[in-house]
């Protein structure tokens, strides 16, 4: 945790050094969005369906800038949080509404710094933290920020488009993950710890921002990592599972955002994602949603 701590006060020196009157002018993007779908049907509907309603927070933002000739910090927010409210009926017969479930819970923070020799690649360090707001998999025991993986990177990047508003970015390089998990109860005993789980490997990100016009956009992000250490790995040797964390691990997300009015957006979201540790398949999501979008900048 102290390589953890030295990236993190690297970076918030990186963001004082951006008030200190270097040339450069922020490039900034942020907004916020509350999609909302609702369902009800009267007593006497056959069938069996239920009401429901489900709404989802978003808010999204890029902040870049130049600090000197020869170095650029980009930043990337993106934060998510919905529920499902679901309308059921007791044994009398008697309407009621269930207890809210989490349908989406998202925090994704990124800081990557760019070197630019003026060369064909430029090296990069870079550091991400990936939570959810609230841990509800223990009803007994909900736990906010957590769990919290932390990347911390360092490699080559290839910027391959910088155009008005679009951009691609590439990079590779070495990644150390710290995956922690607190207040952790062992099964049948009163006794809870934080546990955390540290590994390293080769990652690879490619970043994709294209503004078609004032009215399309597209954002995407894959990941792809392979671990070459597992600090776990006794736990599971000689288990079923003791060779799945040597497994390639994949992140993709597609974002398509549609402005049909000043203030109302449609937004296409699908994510796959691939961690043998988790599940032996893929995982896909995918949203389809309308709602009140609000541009900052």
């Amino acid at each position: 945790m102290k390589t953890t701590g030295q990236i993190i006060a690297a970076i918030i020196t990186l963001f004082l050094l951006a008030e200190t009157g270097f040339a450069g002018e922020w490039e900034k993007s942020f907004d916020l969005s509350l999609n909302a779908t609702q369902a009800s049907y009267s007593n006497n509907w056959t069938g069996g369906e239920a009401g429901n309603f489900s709404w989802v927070w978003n808010a999204n933002g890029i902040f870049n800038k130049q600090l000197s000739p020869g170095f650029q910090l980009k930043n990337t927010f993106k934060l998510a949080f919905g529920q499902t409210h679901t309308q059921l009926e007791d044994e009398n017969g008697d309407e009621y509404w269930a207890k809210p479930k989490k349908s989406t819970d998202k925090i994704d923070l990124e800081s990557v710094g760019l070197i630019d020799f003026n060369a064909f690649v430029e090296p990069f360090i870079a550091f991400r933290f990936e939570s959810q707001f609230y841990d509800a998999s223990v009803d007994t025991n909900k736990r906010y920020i957590n769990p919290i993986l932390l990347t911390e990177s360092v490699g080559i990047a290839k910027q391959l488009l910088k155009k008005d508003k679009d951009d691609i970015l590439t990079r590779l390089g070495l990644a150390i993950k710290h995956n922690i998990n607190r207040d952790l109860q062992e099964t049948g005993l009163d006794k809870f710890e934080t546990v955390t789980a540290t590994d390293g490997g080769i990652e690879s990100n490619t970043d994709v921002k294209l503004v078609f016009n004032d009215k399309l956009s597209y954002i995407g992000k894959v990941t792809v990592y392979k671990a070459l250490f597992f600090s776990d790995k006794d736990k599971v040797e000689g288990t079923e599972s003791e060779d799945y964390w040597k497994a390639i691990d994949i992140n993709w997300e597609n974002s398509v955002t549609a402005s049909i009015a000043k203030y109302v957006q449609v937004v296409f979201y699908t994510q796959l994602l691939y961690d043998k540790q988790i599940s032996l398949k893929g995982r896909l999501k995918e949203t389809l949603a309308l709602g009140l979008t609000y541009k900052m900048f």
